[in-house]
């Protein structure tokens, strides 16, 4: 899975500019039934192409440490160089839940000074802490990394978004677009038609990826405004925005809302080339 990890360094600073991934046959959602964040792509707008380091494209290959026993990676979490401790969280997910490991990847998701140690390990707590898990992400909606936030949004809607509706709620003006767009996708599994407000403010956003959700979403609503907006969206600036209004205008409300909800399978809804740490990131 390593390749989805470099892929994510690389978008790491992008801003609005096009990429590969924004391809609306490649889009989120599109062909497939979506009933998790895994389940959907994150690009990273704030990416600079060619700016990520050997060390930080090698930190997420986990081959090294594969073999490695818990208390090494333990250690590595704890006190390893950024990479070990990136590499650490990476493969402590994969591992048989101990009291150890929650407690090592809680700490290292609120403590760690590198954004990325945090958002690894706050999405593999996300598989060995429950109620722990969610405490420490509802922590992280208030991390100064806004990727941080958006996984833990991420770490909300897997572990319990019914429960954490109010959380989830209060990151859906949240001044960076990956944490908003999550926001709205949590929620729409909750509330579906009744988002209708929300998505047609957001597909007035400046992110043209939250306003492609935001069109994707609208496929669900089956309502005269949010077809008129969707009609307006295909003429937006954005070629990823209009063809994906294009392609909800063609939408069964109805089914394409049966198809996006649904209950989590915590290890069956990766898509071919996904990795649960939302590296793509997956939301």
């Amino acid at each position: 899975m390593t390749g989805c990890h470099d892929d994510d360094k690389f978008e790491k600073h992008l801003e609005e500019d096009p990429d590969p991934q924004l391809d609306p046959e490649r889009s989120p959602g599109l062909h497939t039934d979506i009933e998790a964040l895994e389940d959907i792509e994150v690009s990273r707008e704030d990416v600079t192409i060619g700016e990520a380091t050997p060390e930080e494209l090698a930190a997420s290959d986990t081959e090294p440490v594969e073999d490695d026993a818990v208390a090494s990676l333990l250690s590595d979490i704890e006190h390893g160089e950024k990479t070990d401790r990136r590499r650490a969280a990476l493969e402590l997910k994969d591992r048989a839940t101990t009291d150890n490991i929650v407690a090592a990847l809680a700490r290292a998701a609120t403590t760690d000074d590198d954004s990325d140690v945090r958002q690894f390990a706050v999405e593999a707590l996300t598989t060995h802490g429950g109620e722990r898990a969610a405490a420490v992400a509802v922590e992280l909606l208030d991390d100064p990394d806004p990727w941080v936030r958006a996984e833990a949004v991420v770490t909300l809607d897997n572990v319990d978004r019914e429960a954490h509706e109010d959380d989830i709620e209060g990151a859906v003006h949240d001044d960076h677009h990956a944490v908003r767009r999550n926001a709205a996708i949590s929620l729409f599994k909750l509330r579906g038609e009744a988002m209708a407000d929300l998505l047609l403010e957001q597909s007035r956003d400046d992110s043209e990826r939250v306003r492609e959700w935001a069109a994707h979403m609208l496929g669900g609503v089956d309502e005269d405004r949010a077809r008129e907006r969707l009609r307006e969206l295909t003429d937006d600036p954005a070629t990823v925005v209009r063809q994906t209004a294009e392609r909800s205008l063609e939408a069964d409300p109805g089914r394409f809302r049966r198809q996006f909800g649904g209950a989590l399978e915590n290890d069956a809804r990766l898509l071919p080339g996904e990795d649960r740490l939302n590296r793509m990131p997956d939301l």
